[in-house]
């Protein structure tokens, strides 16, 4: 595969990189697995020394770290500060933590006494993707470093600076030569590492797809996976939410990261007495955005991350209209340069209509009307993904009520689905399996011992 800066504002190519040889992968390898026998023996104390210092160092150059955001992957200047900010914070977050997350857990036998220990693995392989360039390494990487694993990332290929600005980083915090590696290489090359025998686990965030290759390669493997696989997240409006709040959140919930986010609101799901309301406030707040340069302040519409993901887009669009789709507003490329794409509203999707099951990954809302609560419910859990998703009503009990009958991993209320480093992140059925962050986060990738101290009498 090819790793390439590309810049989706005005198509400029920026870098192009080689991959690692096979001769270069191994060195690599046999690094990571030498400094874990080394990184596991250090107290939490003495990793927090390294994963603190990473922070600070992120909190301290925001604007460094957030321009490579912007020029690889065309995210909007101040998201991509916030990202950067995000990022420092879960890191700084497990640096504080850990040690009492993974703290020996006493149990109560009949007998003796028992423990339960948190010890590290090895060697962690984390496939990530390019949405948001550092805040998925940095969920991955935080954790498993402070557990006393040592990771290894492929970064999505349209990334590479950001990838390799990720790693310079721990170089700079004094992590020990394999603690955190990037690793340019192939799709041949991922197959080798996740069966190499110093790797124990694998962690994805990425397609469905691409959760089915390497799940069944770490399967085969026997070896412990994550899978966060992206969603369908439904955005649940009951008749008697605060429309004008709640369209703020809309807007916010499908449009940041242009909507290429796994937890963006996609399906739009509203009861029949406010739909026509909730639907007119939306449009305008949609036309009103103004696409542009990402870096500069003005701009609130930023292009797609690629070409590529704008055609693919655009052809949804077009496919879910041939079926019998109403497009509302948008569906078009925008007539300038760059991968900019119009805001795009589509209604009236049957359950026969492509739309219906696929996820759109970009500035595209699917629109639904429900006559009541239960019908709401209903259709939200007709999906095959189940990350996130949000219900906005003035009834906090009634929000709480709606929630705990959605069959997804996240569900938020009176605020679209996002992440924190005390939040757990994931999801069910196709949308994956696993936890990142929290005191879940870390939890993933350490085994669980039991230590049990028993009487040295034998049975007669």
């Amino acid at each position: 595969m090819t790793y390439q800066s590309v810049n989706p504002y005005n198509g400029e190519t920026l870098k192009t990189f080689d991959e690692l040889t096979d001769s270069q992968l191994e060195a690599a390898m046999e690094t990571a697995a030498t400094c874990f026998e080394s990184w596991r023996n250090i107290s939490f104390a003495e990793r927090a020394v390294v994963v603190s210092k990473a922070a600070e160092i992120m909190h301290s150059r925001v604007d460094e770290f957030a321009l490579p955001v912007v020029l690889e992957m065309g995210k909007l200047v101040d998201q991509a500060r916030g990202e950067v900010t995000l990022s420092a914070d879960i890191i700084h977050y497990y640096a504080k933590n850990a040690e009492r997350f993974l703290a020996p857990r006493r149990l109560e036998p009949s007998s003796g006494e028992a423990e339960i220990t948190s010890n590290p693995l090895g060697v962690i392989f984390g496939v990530e993707p390019w949405n948001f360039p550092y805040y998925q390494l940095a969920r991955f990487a935080a954790p498993n470093l402070m557990a006393g694993n040592v990771v290894m990332v492929k970064h999505a290929g349209c990334v590479p600076q950001c990838a390799i600005a990720f790693e310079d980083l721990w170089r700079e915090a004094g992590a020990p030569a394999g603690a955190y590696t990037n690793l340019l290489i192939s799709y041949d090359q991922v197959n080798n590492v996740i069966g190499d025998p110093r790797v124990k686990g694998v962690a994805l965030t990425g397609s469905v797809e691409a959760g089915k290759i390497v799940a069944a390669r770490a399967g085969l493997n026997l070896k412990k996976s994550t899978m966060e696989l992206g969603g369908s997240d439904a955005f649940i409006v009951l008749e008697d939410a605060d429309l004008d709040k709640t369209v703020q959140w809309a807007v916010w919930g499908k449009m940041n990261n242009t909507g290429q986010c796994c937890v963006a609101a996609k399906r739009f799901i509203v009861v029949d007495e406010v739909a026509d309301r909730f639907l007119e406030k939306f449009q305008m707040a949609l036309r009103a955005l103004k696409p542009g340069d990402p870096m500069d302040q003005a701009t609130t519409l930023g292009p797609l991350s690629t070409e590529s993901a704008l055609i693919t887009l655009l052809d949804q669009v077009s496919r879910a209209v041939d079926k019998g789709a109403t497009l509302v507003m948008g569906g078009k490329r925008i007539d300038r340069p760059g991968a900019f794409m119009q805001p795009t509203i589509l209604t009236d999707i049957e359950p026969d209509n492509p739309a219906f099951r696929e996820e759109f990954f970009g500035p595209v809302a699917l629109f639904f009307r429900v006559k009541n609560e239960d019908e709401a419910v209903a259709l939200a859990n007709d999906s095959e993904f189940g990350l996130g998703g949000s219900v906005f009503t003035a009834d906090i009990a009634r929000g709480k009520c709606v929630a705990n009958r959605i069959d997804t991993g996240m569900m938020f209320i009176n605020h679209p689905t996002w992440t924190a480093p005390d939040l757990p992140f994931g999801g069910v059925k196709n949308s994956g399996y696993g936890r990142e962050l929290s005191s879940m986060g870390i939890q993933e990738f350490v085994n669980k011992k039991l230590v049990r101290v028993a009487s040295i009498d034998a049975p007669a």
